[in-house]
C-alpha cells in the first residue's frame, strides 16, 4: 500500500492512498491546530471551533442542511479535535467524492459562524464539559497530563474549562480560523477506490484558489520533574479510579517501535499483563489497560484502572511491580511474538477501512518527517527484541518519573505518594 503526495501552488498537501478494492473513500482534511495552540483565556477554542463547523454555511445555512446532504448518499462524517491537530472527514461511496469534498470545504471555509448559534453550542460544550468531568474514567486521563505538564497548553484541557469557554467570543472564533485554517497548514488525506490524479484534481477545484498565510506554532513543552508526583481529585465515587505512568518519547523517536511492544505486552489485551494481574487473578478491576499517546516533542506511557476503593493501594503496587518486572527480566519469546502479532494484525484489520488509512496517512504526513507505509511500519515491529523492551522499560520505569492521578473519596495525597517505588 502506498500514498502518493502533492502539493499545491497554495501550498496545501494531498495524500491521496487508491484502494482498488474499496468502493468506499474517506476524504479527511487535517489542520495542523489543537489545543496545544491556545492561549489560557481562549482554551477550548479549537473544540468550539470544530462544533461550529457543523451549524451552517452560506451555502447550507443549518445543521439539518449540511447533515441531509451527507445523510443523502448513505455517508457518515465526523470531527475530532487533539492536542496538535483537528481533523473532518467524510467517508462515502466513491462516486461522491467531489460532492463530499464540496460539503467538507465548504464547512470549514463558509461557516456563518452565527452569534446566535454560538450561544446554542456553548451550552452544549459546557454539558459535554459536565459530562466528561462526571465519567472518572474518562477524566483520570486529563487529570494525569496535567499533573505532567501542568499550567502549560499540553496540560490544560482540549475541551476547555468553564471559565475559558465563556470567555470565547465570535471574534476569537474568527481570528483562529484565520490563523490556523489555511491551506499550508491542511493536509488532505483521501484513500479508498478513487485514483490518484482524480483526487488530486477534485482537491484542487475546492481549496486551489485558497491561498497561503503564515501561522503560529506552538511553544515546546518544560519539563521540570525530579521526583514522583501525585495529582488527587478527591470525589465521592463508587470506585476509584487511577492514572500511573511515566514520560516517554515524542513522535518519530527511535524508541517508538519498542515502546509500542512494550505497552502491548503490559496492557493492551485480555491477554496482557495487568489484565491477568489485575482482573483476572485478583479481581480488583474492571478495566484495565495501557496506552502510549506521542507528541511532536514529548509523550507518555500510562496505565489505567477502575478499581475496589479500598483495594487502591495493592492495584497501585502491583502495577508497580510490572513496570519493575520488565526493567529486570527479559519478556519471553513467545510472549514477544504474541504482542508483535498482535501489533501487526490488529494494523492489518484497520487497513480494511478506507477512514483508518487516511488517518494513518494523513497524520503522519501532518506530524512528522517521513511517512511510513503499514509494510514499513510492520518491519519496525519486527526487528523489536526482548532486551530492546528491558533497555526502554529501564529508560522510562524510574521512581523519580513516576506519576499517579486518581479521583476518588480520597484525602491523604501523602499516602499515596509513599507506595510510589518501583
Amino acid at each position: 500500500m502506498k500514498s502518493t503526495t502533492s502539493v499545491l501552488k497554495n501550498k496545501l498537501r494531498v495524500l491521496a492512498t487508491p484502494l482498488p478494492s474499496v468502493s468506499s473513500v474517506t476524504a479527511m482534511i487535517l489542520v495542523g491546530a489543537g489545543s496545544r495552540y491556545e492561549q489560557r483565556q481562549e482554551n477550548g477554542i479549537a473544540h468550539f471551533l470544530e462544533h461550529m463547523f457543523f451549524k451552517g454555511t452560506k451555502k447550507r445555512p443549518n445543521a439539518l442542511e449540511i447533515s441531509s446532504v451527507i445523510d443523502g448518499i448513505g455517508g457518515e462524517f465526523n470531527a475530532f479535535t487533539s492536542k496538535e491537530y483537528t481533523g473532518f472527514y467524510i467517508k462515502a461511496s466513491a462516486k461522491h467524492l467531489d460532492l463530499v469534498l464540496d460539503v467538507l470545504t465548504d464547512m470549514l471555509l463558509n461557516s456563518k459562524l452565527d452569534s446566535g448559534e454560538i450561544e446554542r453550542e456553548r451550552g452544549v460544550i459546557f454539558e459535554e464539559l459536565r459530562m466528561y468531568l462526571d465519567t472518572p474514567m474518562r477524566y483520570v486521563g486529563d487529570v494525569f497530563e496535567n499533573l505532567l505538564y501542568g499550567d502549560q497548553p499540553l496540560g490544560w484541557n482540549i475541551i476547555g474549562s468553564l471559565q475559558s469557554l465563556k470567555n470565547i467570543k465570535r471574534g476569537d472564533l474568527t481570528s483562529y480560523l484565520s490563523r490556523f485554517y489555511v491551506p499550508n497548514n491542511l493536509i488532505v488525506s483521501i484513500s479508498g477506490g478513487v485514483g490518484a490524479d482524480e483526487a488530486e484534481s477534485l482537491v484542487e477545484k475546492h481549496l486551489g484558489g485558497e491561498a497561503a498565510k503564515k501561522t503560529t506554532n506552538f511553544l515546546p513543552v518544560e519539563i521540570t520533574q525530579k521526583r514522583p508526583a501525585v495529582k488527587l481529585v478527591s470525589k465521592k465515587t463508587e470506585q476509584a479510579h487511577f492514572c500511573l505512568g511515566v514520560r516517554s518519547y515524542p513522535r518519530g523517536h527511535e524508541n517508538r517501535y519498542k515502546l509500542a511492544v512494550l505497552n502491548t505486552i503490559i496492557g493492551v489485551s485480555m491477554s496482557s499483563r495487568l489484565f491477568i494481574q489485575l482482573r483476572e487473578r485478583r479481581g480488583l478491576a474492571y478495566y484495565v489497560r495501557s496506552g502510549v499517546d506521542e507528541y511532536r516533542d514529548t509523550g507518555f506511557f500510562a496505565a489505567q484502572a477502575g478499581v475496589e476503593i479500598k483495594k487502591i493501594d495493592e492495584a497501585i503496587k502491583v502495577t508497580l511491580a510490572e513496570f519493575a518486572k520488565l526493567a529486570k527480566e527479559k519478556v519471553s519469546s513467545k510472549e514477544l511474538t504474541k504482542a508483535k502479532e498482535y501489533i501487526k494484525g490488529k494494523l492489518v484489520l484497520e487497513l480494511e477501512d478506507s477512514r483508518e488509512v487516511a488517518s494513518l496517512f494523513g497524520i503522519q504526513a501532518l506530524l512528522e518527517e517521513k511517512i511510513k507505509t503499514p509494510q514499513e511500519i510492520m518491519k519496525e515491529i519486527d526487528k523489536v527484541e526482548a532486551a530492546d523492551i528491558q533497555k526502554v522499560a529501564s529508560d522510562i520505569f524510574r521512581d523519580s518519573a513516576l506519576n499517579l492521578a486518581i479521583i476518588g473519596p480520597y484525602k491523604d495525597k501523602a499516602k499515596f505518594a509513599k507506595i510510589l517505588k518501583l
